[in-house]
């Protein structure tokens, strides 16, 4: 059996993965789905301090703390940086990357170059003065899975 890794994308917890833990954990795989500092139900741990490096440091210290090996880390969105980042950081201890609407930066790129001018131009707009964009609008009648109903 495997074990995974799960990270979810910007503003989402590990609570995202809850049916794809469900469903490897029935098939008999160990599975760690992530919350990353200072996002979704650890939004308050959030500050100008809190960025990759700390998202970086979520992922080895679990690895390390729970002694995983030949671990199958799965990142989506935004949850990509950090997975990149921790196996290159423990590639004695990274069976497989999977990246899901994701992908690695080429070197010394961030995702925010990733956008075209115009829209780095909102996007600082958007963050003001503070250290992180804001979640998107979300409006649970009008989500297509209603999340807002699950426990």
């Amino acid at each position: 059996m495997a074990t995974f890794v799960l990270v979810p994308g910007f503003w989402l917890g590990g609570w995202a993965w809850r049916e794809v833990t469900a469903d490897l954990r029935g098939r008999g795989h160990d599975v760690y789905p992530v919350t990353l500092t200072g996002v979704a139900e650890r939004a308050h741990l959030a500050g100008p301090e809190v960025g990759l490096e700390t998202h970086t440091a979520d992922l080895t210290g679990l690895i390390e703390a729970e002694e995983l090996r030949d671990v199958v880390l799965v990142g989506h969105s935004g949850g990509g940086m950090p997975v990149t980042q921790a196996a290159d950081r423990m590639p004695d201890r990274i069976a497989r990357v999977v990246y899901v609407e994701s992908g690695p930066l080429p070197d010394g790129m961030s995702q925010f170059d990733t956008n075209p001018p115009e829209e780095q131009e909102r996007l600082r707009a958007l963050i003001g003065d503070g250290h992180l964009l804001p979640p998107p609008a979300w409006e649970p009648a009008e989500d297509p899975q209603n999340l807002a109903g699950l426990d």
